[in-house]
């Protein structure tokens, strides 16, 4: 049976100094005045359309992200939150992560933005070198980013994350371990690292960059997780490395099947409906000018089909590396245990995973294999 799962709230913010050749994020080079009042005033008219949503419940984290958020000022992020808080009750530990890039920030701003309520920062680092991020199209140097982690330490956030790519153009070895150590020793309590991925519709797609073979590739990520694991980081996602404690409570509720309301540009929710034994997805209107001038900020809602609640809920679910406790699957997508039963007993025959009466276990085998996996539920 369908339960209330917990509820998050992500915040897209689009524009951006200049539009990356790898994003295929809904982001917007930045042309003249950002519009920052009027965008703070469609996004909390936004989430008030979207009110019937809330059911009740208390928002546990909020995830600012963009584009490149940290482009607004820290008074606009301040009234954005304040008027969410008048619609909706934060919990008592709230978790509010803005996005940031090292190009876009005053050293000061830091504790403006945590003045105005954000409680934990992910600077999007990417590389600390020079040639790797002009490759990149980032606009800061590899002097900016150390410095914006260093501040970030210092200003008393309650966590932060650093975010950095590996298998870039040109990459050696040695380049991607010293990226890791050098963001290491800014002590972030949380980084992600994931490897660059041509994506459709970019820059990168059109005119691609040489990237190392896959056999560099494969080298890079194993002594990679060796690495951070040495230096203290635990691997609780695919592509998510956290000191204990640290982990992002706002995407861990993203990969459990959790709830969540999406305002802004192209923002997607996820809402669970109990009563009506409903699981919906929301997705709002893509481009700054039509969202600015709209009435009504939803594009399309669509619905989870019952029979695709199992295998959705494992596309999210397979990305963390705890157990899946078997209770959760059923409050989650309202299905019986059972009807994985077939599935995960070919995927334990195999060596994907071990199972308990309580709990199913990927082992190493089957992280390495979850798309086999999940061709058992398609």
């Amino acid at each position: 049976m369908l339960t209330l799962p917990p509820l998050s709230l992500y915040i897209h913010i689009p524009w951006c100094v200049q539009k990356c050749p790898y994003c295929d994020f809904n982001s917007h080079g930045q042309n003249g005045e950002l519009p920052q009042q009027a965008y703070v005033d469609a996004l909390l008219a936004d989430l008030r359309l979207d009110l019937g949503y809330v059911q009740g419940r208390e928002i546990h984290t909020i995830f600012i992200g963009g584009g490149t958020p940290s482009l607004f000022d820290a008074g606009q992020i301040e009234r954005l939150l304040q008027g969410v808080r008048a619609m909706v009750p934060f919990s008592a530990d709230i978790e509010i992560t803005m996005e940031a890039n090292p190009g876009t920030l005053e050293h000061d701003d830091f504790a403006a933005y945590r003045q105005a309520g954000v409680t934990r920062l992910s600077i999007g680092v990417q590389s600390f070198s020079r040639d790797k991020l002009n490759l990149l199209g980032r606009i800061h140097d590899q002097h900016e980013a150390q410095t914006a982690g260093l501040k970030a330490a210092e200003a008393g956030y309650q966590s932060f994350n650093l975010d950095l790519m590996h298998g870039l153009p040109n990459q050696s070895f040695d380049e991607a371990m010293a990226d890791i150590d050098t963001a290491a020793a800014l002590s972030p309590p949380h980084l992600s690292w994931y490897q660059l991925t041509i994506e459709p519709n970019t820059l990168f797609h059109s005119k691609p960059p040489q990237l190392p073979d896959d056999e560099a590739l494969w080298h890079i990520y194993e002594q990679g997780q060796q690495k951070l694991a040495a230096l203290g980081y635990e691997q609780y996602e695919i592509s998510a490395y956290a000191k204990p404690g640290f982990q992002c409570r706002h995407n861990l509720n993203y990969w459990q099947f959790g709830d969540y309301l999406g305002i802004g540009c192209g923002a997607h929710g996820k809402i669970t409906l109990p009563g009506q034994d409903r699981i919906l997805r929301t997705v709002k209107i893509k481009h700054p000018k039509g969202y600015l001038a709209a009435d009504d900020y939803c594009f399309e809602t669509t619905e989870v089909a019952e029979a695709d609640r199992a295998l959705e809920y494992l596309m999210n679910r397979l990305r963390l590396m705890a157990p899946i406790p078997k209770l959760e699957f059923e409050q989650r997508t309202g299905q019986s245990r059972d009807t994985l039963s077939e599935g995960m007993e070919k995927g334990r025959l195999r060596g994907l995973l071990t199972e308990t009466q309580d709990l199913w276990q990927l082992t190493p085998k089957g992280h390495m294999f979850v798309n086999d996996l999940l061709s058992q539920f398609c």
